[in-house]
């Protein structure tokens, strides 16, 4: 399974987009300051918005899709299924 992912920095706050097929061992290198200097800097940690699908080319487009989306776009997606901008780490299961 692939998962192309939110993570923000607070509600409303920075937001980061990436793709992952192992979204546990990303959010731990994300939160040990590894993988992306961009999040390490911003302090991008809480998982906001997750999408999966079943390959990596279909996660990949959509992850791009995303990241050329306008910021109000994301922020209505997010709001859609988290409005309050809870922490989904602990509703993962992988």
């Amino acid at each position: 399974m692939y998962h192309v992912y939110m993570l923000a920095s607070g509600r409303h706050g920075t937001l980061y987009i990436g793709m992952t097929n192992s979204i546990r061992g990303r959010l731990e290198q994300h939160r040990a300051g590894h993988g992306s200097e961009f999040v390490a800097k911003y302090k991008v940690h809480r998982l906001v918005y997750l999408e999966g699908y079943d390959s990596a080319e279909d996660a990949i487009r959509r992850e791009k899709q995303l990241k050329n989306w306008k910021r109000d776009w994301k922020i209505s997606l997010i709001e859609t299924d988290n409005p309050e901008w809870a922490d989904l780490s602990d509703l993962i299961a992988e």
